[in-house]
């Protein structure tokens, strides 16, 4: 059954990242890049990496994602503005053949990397009596105890770019109109 799972998810990453590749319509390829990012994030479950799954939950879908898929929502081609038409922002496919040519080098490259490694085998006794550790609690209690202030200059940080970020969008709206 995990097996039949794990190759679930590794057909849907491979399927969504696909369409990513594929879709001329931005807002359909955000979409499936976040099931791209969660079908990811499946796979750093069974490889063992739990950290590196919520981290990819959280930032990529959580955060990048959900701005993408903003800023594409909020966009208004100047031709649409007043129309009533639906927001649809479209791409030209270029250099196609660039493209494919680049991916199948560096597939060929991975392949043949991956036909040459030695892969130990665990026999299923011995893994029995491997204990699986989660890193998420020791990395929680390392962030709140000793690497308290690091973490919190860290978001005051972001929090000033933030709000700079802000202040100058407001400026450049406001800019050339007197007050």
């Amino acid at each position: 059954m995990t097996a039949f799972v794990f190759l679930f998810f590794v057909v849907l990453t491979i399927a969504s990242a696909a369409v990513v590749l594929i879709s001329r319509n931005v807002l359909y390829s955000a979409f499936s890049l976040m099931v791209t990012f969660l079908g990811i994030a499946a796979l750093y479950v069974f490889a063992g990496a739990d950290f590196l799954a919520v981290t990819q939950i959280m930032v990529y879908v959580g955060g990048i994602l959900v701005l993408l898929v903003f800023g594409v929502m909020l966009t208004r081609n100047k031709a649409d503005r007043g129309t009533g038409q639906a927001n649809v922002i479209r791409t030209e496919h270029s250099r196609t053949f660039w493209g494919i040519l680049t991916a199948g080098g560096i597939f060929a490259i991975l392949s043949t990397i991956l036909a040459k490694a030695r892969f130990d085998t665990v026999e299923r006794n011995h893994y029995e009596l491997i204990e699986r550790k989660t890193t998420i609690q020791e990395l929680g209690i390392g962030l709140l105890t000793d690497y308290a202030l690091p973490f919190e200059v860290a978001g005051i940080l972001l929090m000033v770019a933030l709000l700079g970020a802000a202040y100058l969008s407001g400026k450049a709206k406001n800019f050339g109109t007197k007050e």
